[in-house]
């Protein structure tokens, strides 16, 4: 049996639209069995999802290896769907990953990166996703950039996980079709200055830029309401660094170690519609793991 385990994601960090992630513990894991005569796909997502060669990670493996024998996996996720933490960009690397082991492609991590963010569009989950930890990524329709992020390793993403879900096709109509040349210009040195201020380790100065981001979230304000919510409970906290997960509705807020329980405590008592969790970095990224019988 083999496995297969891909880490979530939360990208856009506050200002870094499409360029800023960092891969979090949530998982979705993947595992190959036996061959078969047709595909066959257990999964834990709901019944409207296929269990055949129609599902989507086997659809990804096959636009890469389209003679590779079927087989009978099963996939089990913690990522929920449609909330902003890589659930689309973790099964598009599973699919790939399971194309290159059982066609032996031999596929480098580059590649495989290259192949990934051609399909997903932008790099922002996907290498994060594969690499583990926080990646900074630039994708221009040829080449692919990219970097690690550093982010602080004494922080928890405190993770408010709404009930409701926000497709990616809805949050990005509501994005704005330009910037000013002003507004563009702010925006991009907010995000310049914030991965300065993460290499010279000025979280405090990092945490207050998360906050001014230009680009989405406030064209999807109305998209995602708790976004304010929790970003008022937070500063009551002294807290600063909330920001949209990707696309959202998911609201992260990252905090040093010291804080929070006082957040989760405040956040608890809102009783939002919703699941809060305490994250933090997975610097493993995807891992494949060959188990005997």
């Amino acid at each position: 049996m083999i496995k297969i385990i891909v880490p979530a994601t939360s990208a856009n960090i506050g200002p870094g639209f499409d360029s800023l992630g960092v891969a979090l513990n949530l998982y979705l894991t993947l595992e190959i069995h036996e061959e078969t005569n047709f595909w066959v796909v257990d999964h834990d997502f709901e019944n409207a999802m296929p269990h055949d060669a129609t599902h989507f990670i086997v659809k990804t493996a096959l636009s890469l290896a389209p003679n590779i024998t079927p087989h009978h996996i099963i996939v089990k996720s913690d990522i929920p769907l449609a909330r902003g933490l890589g659930s689309s960009s973790s099964a598009l690397l599973a699919g790939l990953a399971m194309a290159n082991v059982l066609a032996d492609l031999k596929l480098s991590d580059e590649l495989l990166l290259e192949h990934a963010t051609k399909l997903e569009g932008h790099p922002d989950n996907v290498a994060p996703a594969l690499f583990g930890g926080g990646i900074a990524a630039y994708y221009d329709g040829l080449r692919l950039y990219h970097a690690p992020l550093k982010l602080p390793d004494f922080v928890d993403f405190i993770t408010f996980i709404p009930n409701y879900k926000l497709l990616t096709s809805a949050a990005r109509a509501a994005l704005p079709q330009n910037l000013s040349f002003k507004e563009s210009v702010a925006a991009s040195a907010i995000s310049n200055t914030l991965i300065a201020a993460l290499y010279a380790d000025d979280f405090v100065t990092a945490r207050e830029l998360i906050e001014q981001d230009h680009f989405h979230e406030t064209a999807r304000a109305d998209l995602v309401p708790h976004l304010a919510v929790i970003r008022r409970i937070a500063h009551d906290l002294d807290i600063t660094g909330t920001y949209l997960s990707g696309a959202g509705p998911t609201i992260i807020t990252i905090v040093p170690k010291n804080q929070s329980t006082d957040l989760l405590l405040a956040l608890s008592k809102a009783n939002l519609p919703g699941q809060i969790h305490r994250l933090q970095q997975d610097f493993n990224g995807l891992t494949i793991m060959k188990e005997e019988k």
